[in-house]
């Protein structure tokens, strides 16, 4: 089956056993996770992988040691063990990140913040991260960019990821085990028919309208969960989500180093401030209840204050709104416990709600973080595979991801010999392939032996080589797909050369404009 939305797919579709409905982290992590215990799948997405909150995240694989406080033993054990978990999978798009965290004594005293961290090092496994520590930050390059007066802080450790490139190569191992994957498809309808799920999917391309049966359905839809279950499926839930809005700024880069900065608010709260894309940091995040269409979600002048307000309580340089190069904003689909406590509160626990009448399954998913989607997708397999007659079991935890089958997940290593095996490459662009492919950057590089074996450069080291290789292996379609959810290119390439890979796509497309069925945008970006 075809694995974009395209011509040549017929009228009816192939049967399959599972439907996966949503193409974000979610939604990709169960198509792989079951289309490698052979299953028949089909994963549609009506925009592009990733295009809502799944790239809108922080960027982190973290345990979460705020929800500490909120006795969420469970979930945060769970989440700091698939931190390695991952880190092995994809060495690649996930490295380790050290946290500085400054104390300020009137908000959490020192013993707790010491506790905290204690457990934190040890309700997961931790093989590859280091443990916790005190910091004297009344000198050195941990306390330079804060403010005069910090004297102590605690160092931790935790992940970061590039989240949309996570939900891609999910959705291509789903695909190279068997899955189809359609994206600007959109489930129009689905109703139960004689045992099974008969669904009706609209190719956004074109129009067209495709019919496919499924002996189970899986939705994950994210932020419209509820709304896919009751006017698309015509189903009742108890179950409901709330929708909490999570809003970054990019800015110039506050600090050195590779570490990162967690820094508590006057409101309890707490900000991340990251490195980001080599000459960026990274600030975030927030949350704010939200209601409307979660597509349209944009960041406000108050969010924008309150990060930079937050940020400048701890660090020598105010940041103001003017230093914003770049924004974003995604809906998280927390699940609903009906609590009434602010958004910050709302737990990040996932919910399966499965729904096995009429013999044809539907599985639900609320709520959920990036951090556990492969725990969310193991479960959530587990449980719809005995009702599918399928017996094979997880199978995720000691599989790499495309990309990350690297000897002894050494990232550093691995750049190291890519850089010596192609020395022609210029060694910005070799790390960013490295970083961003991993092994898969020789599918690129191919046979070249110098850069004019990579074809035109479109500006900022982007060739037609790599964009082949996204255009045909990993769904994307377009200008966005690429320079915002493949890369973060579009921050560092100028408006010319980010016009010059939009148009290479609209060729590719045969359309005159940017886009190929346009997928929501949830970013705004300025050129600088």
């Amino acid at each position: 089956m075809p694995d974009a939305a395209s011509d040549g797919l017929p009228a009816t579709l192939p049967p399959v056993d599972l439907l996966v409905v949503g193409g974000g982290i979610n939604g990709a992590g169960i198509a792989r996770d079951a289309a490698g215990r052979g299953l028949s799948v089909l994963l549609c997405e009506q925009g592009d992988l990733a295009g809502a909150t799944s790239s809108a995240s922080t960027k982190l694989i973290h345990g979460g040691l705020r929800y500490l406080e909120y006795y969420e033993f469970r979930l945060v054990r769970e989440a700091l063990r698939e931190r390695e978990v991952l880190l092995r999978a994809a060495p690649h798009i996930i490295r380790p990140l050290r946290f500085v965290l400054p104390h300020d004594p009137s908000m959490r005293p020192a013993w707790l913040v010491r506790l905290g961290l204690f457990l934190y090092d040890h309700l997961g496994r931790r093989e590859r991260l280091p443990g916790s520590a005190g910091a004297d930050l009344r000198g050195g390059p941990l306390g330079a960019p804060l403010r005069p007066g910090i004297a102590r802080g605690f160092v931790y450790s935790d992940c970061w990821v590039e989240d949309s490139r996570l939900v891609v190569l999910n959705a291509l191992d789903a695909r190279e085990r068997g899955a189809a994957v359609l994206t600007r498809t959109r489930l129009e309808r689905a109703e139960r028919a004689g045992g099974v799920w008969r669904a009706h999917l609209r190719l956004l391309a074109d129009g067209a309208l495709r019919v496919v049966e499924a002996r189970a359905l899986v939705n994950a839809t994210g932020p419209w969960v509820e709304a896919v279950v009751r006017t698309r499926l015509n189903q009742a839930s108890a179950k409901a989500v709330r929708l909490v809005k999570g809003s970054h700024i990019v800015v110039p880069r506050l600090f050195d180093g590779e570490h990162a900065y967690i820094v508590q608010n006057d409101d309890r709260r707490i900000v991340f401030a990251i490195p980001y894309e080599g000459c960026f940091t990274l600030i975030g995040t927030t949350d704010v209840d939200y209601t409307g269409d979660p597509a349209a979600a944009a960041i406000s002048a108050q969010e924008t204050a309150y990060l930079c307000r937050a940020v400048s309580r701890w660090f020598a340089r105010p940041v103001t709104p003017a230093d914003v190069v770049w924004s974003y904003s995604g809906v998280r689909p927390l699940f609903d416990d009906h609590s009434h406590g602010t958004a910050a509160a709302v737990t990040r626990d996932y919910v399966l709600d499965l729904d096995a009448k009429g013999g044809a399954p539907l599985l639900s998913v609320f709520g959920g973080k990036i951090t556990t989607f492969r725990r969310l997708a193991e479960e959530a397999v587990g449980r719809l595979g005995p009702l599918l007659g399928c017996r094979a079991g997880p199978w995720t935890a000691g599989a790499p991801l495309p990309g990350g089958d690297m000897a002894g997940a050494d990232f550093a290593c691995f750049a190291a010999q890519a850089q010596a095996r192609w020395p022609w490459l210029p060694p910005a662009l070799g790390r960013r392939l490295a970083g961003s492919y991993g092994t898969r950057m020789e599918r690129i590089i191919g046979g070249a032996a110098g850069l004019d074996g990579l074809g035109a450069d479109l500006g900022g080291g982007v060739t037609e080589a790599e964009l082949r290789y996204a255009a045909d292996q990993e769904f994307a379609c377009s200008g966005d797909d690429f320079l915002w959810r493949r890369s973060r290119l579009g921050l560092h390439l100028d408006a010319g050369a980010r016009g010059a890979v939009a148009a290479w796509f609209a060729r590719r497309n045969g359309t005159a404009g940017e886009e190929c069925c346009a997928p929501s945008r949830l970013v705004t970006s300025t050129d600088s």
